[in-house]
């Protein structure tokens, strides 16, 4: 049986949409074009 206090005392509400987007934005995580744009230019360089 669920126990309602119990679950009540782990509830986190969720973020709203604009602190979602902020959380999200303010990662700076690499994606597949940054390691793609990196790649080339460190290809360039050594072209040179």
């Amino acid at each position: 049986m669920i126990n309602f206090d119990e679950e009540v005392k782990k509830f986190r509400p969720t973020l709203e949409v604009d602190q979602a987007e902020d959380a999200i934005y303010n990662n700076d995580l690499k994606d597949i074009s940054d390691i793609m744009q990196e790649m080339l230019r460190v290809a360039k360089e050594t072209e040179k």
